[in-house]
């Protein structure tokens, strides 16, 4: 008799044993009342002006749960604070995959901080749509599981340097570049533009993203008589080429990748010297009158009041609306197969920003910016709307 007792007891501590594990479990991702969805991004440290890319994102699920969800379900979102550090990103996407059962994951600033999760997010199939990056590394190789959205830096560069030379008619042109993947894959682009006019450049410096005086840069540019000089630089680095150039007379026609496109910032940070400065952008002005710019402005004001409507804060819109389409056509039925499915099927999705187009052959989404000029007072100059690359080769 005490046998069995003994015996029935195993069995039940088993069964609890089991039960635990089970409650331990990831959640799915999703049930019927809500789809869980997360991003990284720098909240502080030294990249958070990036950080409000995430809560961007996060005022477009505010506004779909306020109009009632998809297909029933509202949108559960997550925030993490990486500080642009890929160790705490790879720690902060685990726990939200194996804690808090993440369907799927939008934006994410950063190349290395995207790399140090890519293959993780893979491994267990869960979808990542929009990186806020243009790494090549996100969409070639194909990853079935990674759409991106963000043209590329040498898309960027060679619509630049065709802007350069056919519409400001200017020939004699320098590049000041981060020495990493950014920078070179901008200038890349640029050379390869060039090549077609067999122009080359008057001077191609490379930049240390610690480096903090630019004299010798400068001395370079001016005496090679560069009258229009490319940047493919951190904002500090802009901040001292810019104050280092007036210090010297130097003033060429300044040119930049969407990466210094926030103008107010720049504006104030350069003490005005940023007025005057073209840069490629990946979306509308901030004070564009389209609907869904008006709408997603007055939006902000009422749900995010602490917020300063800027060209971060809605690229987190551009990023993640791809994935809010995908899930309105999968309909009731949600799975991460038929989310894969759908935006497989993306063709010409456009809201703020460039039209995307995924198949299952092509995850990279579109090689279009649109060019803009900084006016009195960090105003926005629109100079050409949306423009792709024909020399793109990944699209052949």
């Amino acid at each position: 008799m005490k046998f069995k007792i003994f015996v029935s007891f195993v069995a039940m501590l088993a069964a609890l044993s089991a039960a635990d594990v089970s409650q331990a479990a990831p959640p799915p991702g999703f049930d019927d009342n809500e789809i869980r969805i997360g991003q990284w991004g720098p909240q502080t440290g030294p990249a958070a002006p990036w950080g409000s890319v995430a809560r961007g994102s996060k005022l477009l699920f505010d506004i779909v749960n306020e109009e009632g969800g998809i297909h029933g379900r509202k949108i559960k979102y997550f925030i993490r604070d990486d500080m642009y550090n890929p160790a705490q990103t790879a720690a902060v996407v685990k726990e939200l995959v194996e804690r808090q059962g993440i369907f799927a994951f939008v934006g994410g600033v950063g190349s290395a901080t995207g790399m140090a999760v890519r293959d993780y997010l893979a491994a267990n199939k869960i979808p990542w749509i929009g990186p806020a990056a243009a790494d090549k590394d996100f969409a070639f190789p194909l990853n079935p599981y990674l759409f991106a959205s963000y043209p590329l830096y040498k898309d960027e560069g060679s619509i630049l340097a065709k802007y350069i030379v056919e519409k400001l008619k200017m020939k004699k042109i320098g590049i000041l570049y981060q020495n990493d993947a950014y920078g070179k894959d901008g200038l890349e682009g640029v050379k390869e533009r060039l090549a077609t006019y067999k122009v080359g450049l008057v001077a191609e410096i490379p930049v240390e993203p610690t480096e903090k005086d630019m004299a010798s840069q400068i001395l370079r540019l001016k005496t090679a008589g560069a009258e229009v000089v490319l940047m493919y630089l951190s904002p500090t680095a802009a901040v001292i080429t810019m104050k280092t150039a007036a210090n010297v007379g130097f003033k060429p026609q300044w040119v930049s990748s969407n990466t210094l496109s926030d103008y107010p910032l720049m504006f104030k940070i350069t003490g005005g010297l940023w007025e005057g400065v073209i840069t490629a952008a990946l979306a509308e002005t901030p004070d564009s009158k389209s609907p869904l710019m008006i709408k997603y402005r007055e939006a902000a004001k009422r749900l995010a009041p602490e917020e300063r409507w800027g060209v971060f804060y809605y690229a987190g819109i551009v990023f993640a609306d791809p994935i809010v389409e995908a899930l309105k056509k999968v309909g009731r039925n949600l799975s991460t197969e038929a989310l894969l499915k759908a935006l497989n099927s993306t063709k010409d999705h456009q809201t703020l920003g460039p039209k995307v187009n995924w198949t299952e052959k092509q995850h990279q989404g579109t090689d279009s910016v649109m060019i803009h000029k900084c006016g009195p007072g960090a105003s926005y100059i629109l100079l050409q709307d949306w423009t792709t690359n024909d020399l793109a080769t990944w699209k052949k």
